[in-house]
């Protein structure tokens, strides 16, 4: 049951769901079914370091973990 990003080509919004199976996905804003499946990304802890495919988390931060700037 994972957890799929998209962005409703209706009202312009991105929305998270939890889809189980097949289901049929709709805006929660709009209830649209003009959506298009968005590429998600991930990260991992290992050894207490934080890694992710986006890179930094932080808007504000180039760093590519949240221990160079201390936020968590």
């Amino acid at each position: 049951m994972p957890i799929f990003e998209y962005h409703c080509k209706e009202c312009d919004k991105d929305f998270e769901i939890l889809v189980f199976g097949n289901e049929e996905v709709s805006c929660p804003t709009c209830k649209g079914n003009r959506i298009m499946k968005l590429l998600s990304a991930f990260s991992h802890k290992s050894d207490g370091e934080f890694s992710s495919s986006h890179g930094s988390s932080c808007s504000t931060c180039s760093a590519s973990t949240c221990s160079t700037c201390g936020d968590s």
